[in-house]
């Protein structure tokens, strides 16, 4: 798994590439998540495009994103999720996230 992150006004977008499957880049993007939210910027995007796959610790990796800003106040949302949804829907996780079938319809959410 690579992520890139950048602002894009008052929202926080990180874009993950490849497979999440945990390791020391899950303890790099949670580090980058709590970045933002001290700096407070609480609109944070995810975007999922290129995503190959996922597993448990990617899962558990989103919520834990989620409960973070959802605890700093904050509001987290997906995009791209289409190579994931089958999981996300399995885990009924679907129904947690709030998700966007592109970047730009994601951003627009927030406005």
């Amino acid at each position: 798994m690579k992520f890139d992150d950048k602002l894009d006004g008052e929202i926080a977008i990180i874009s993950i590439s490849g497979k999440i499957m945990g390791g020391d880049e899950t303890t790099l993007f949670h580090g980058k998540i709590h970045e933002y939210l001290s700096a407070g910027k609480k609109n944070i995007l995810i975007d999922l495009e290129k995503v190959d796959w996922m597993n448990s610790v990617g899962l558990g990796m989103l919520i834990s994103a989620l409960t973070a800003v959802k605890n700093g106040g904050g509001r987290l949302v997906l995009a791209n999720i289409t190579k994931i949804e089958s999981i996300l829907t399995i885990t009924r996780l679907i129904t947690v996230f709030e998700h966007y079938d592109s970047l730009d319809a994601a951003k627009g959410s927030y406005s």
